[in-house]
């Protein structure tokens, strides 16, 4: 029998697993399921308050603030995402189940949630908005699948009953843009077109979906902070000048924070992923060169 064969195969992911069984994989640990289920609970108020805002009423200012609720509610959801896989992995709990049901939880709230946020509150047919009449449903579908494929492949990839898995999660980075930040950063967009009322804007949000789905599936590296967790130390300066920046930030640019932080966080995974392109390339051609 040859040595990948699927017995040996099995026998190696078994070796290699944390879980000793299937009953220890699919435990349910409280707290980092509660968060969990905390994502998916804002993650379904934004949608029903997405619905409230277009459905709902016919009061501009209601339907603004009901989107602006929304949004929030998306908001909430990822420090929920946050937190429950920080807590499951402090108090050493981490299983399977988790994992699947967090995946889940994110296809709802970072996948469907901002998705028909941005089909209602931009691309429905309208007479607005005539250049979306026949593709705005499909530009909302395409977000939430990428979300989808997304999150599922992290799934397989993190998977630790597949054989070598340690060595493919040993990097401190997510392949392709993470749905969390995805939806942060469309949020936040929706969150400052409400604030300061310019809607005549909201005509770069489809481009901009499509170029964050395409950024889900991809292979550009993004940082995943892992290593910042509750047991983290920092020199008092550093604690001092990060606090500080943030509450500047905060009180000069008000809602512009946010999308400026995840501007500069898929940007940076862009320019850093070309970098490192361009640097392979030249150290190719200058062993070509030898």
């Amino acid at each position: 029998m040859s040595a990948d064969t699927p017995d040996n195969l099995s026998k190696q992911a078994s070796s290699t697993a944390p879980y000793k069984n299937i009953h220890e994989a699919s435990r349910i640990y409280f707290l980092p399921n509660l968060f969990t289920a905390g994502n998916l609970f804002f993650g379904f108020l934004a949608i029903i308050w997405c619905i409230r805002a277009k459905y709902g009423t016919e009061n501009p200012l209601l339907m603004q603030e009901f989107y602006t609720e929304a949004v929030l509610f998306i908001l909430g959801a990822l420090i929920c995402d946050a937190l429950d896989g920080r807590v499951a992995r402090l108090g050493g709990r981490e299983s399977l189940f988790g994992k699947e049901f967090d995946s889940i939880a994110d296809t709802v709230s970072f996948g469907l949630a901002p998705g028909l946020m941005v089909f209602f509150l931009i691309l429905q047919p309208t007479d607005n908005q005539p250049y979306f009449r026949q593709i705005g449903w499909a530009i909302g579908f395409i977000y939430l699948l990428c979300a989808g494929v997304r999150l599922a492949r992290f799934n397989v990839l993190t998977n630790p009953f597949i054989p070598g898995v340690e060595e493919s999660t040993s990097s401190q980075d997510f392949q392709g843009l993470p749905a969390p930040a995805a939806a942060g950063f469309i949020a936040s967009l929706v969150l400052v077109l409400n604030t300061f009322d310019i809607n005549r804007l909201a005509i770069l949000l489809p481009p901009l979906m499509l170029l964050i789905a395409g950024l889900m599936v991809s292979s550009v590296p993004y940082p995943s902070f892992k290593h910042v967790d509750w047991q983290t130390d920092t020199r008092p300066t550093t604690f001092i000048v990060i606090i500080a920046a943030a509450a500047v930030a905060t009180i000069l640019l008000k809602v512009l924070v946010l999308p400026i932080i995840f501007i500069i966080y898929i940007f940076y995974g862009i320019f850093r992923h070309l970098r490192q392109a361009m640097q392979q390339r030249k150290n190719r051609q200058e062993k070509v060169a030898k």
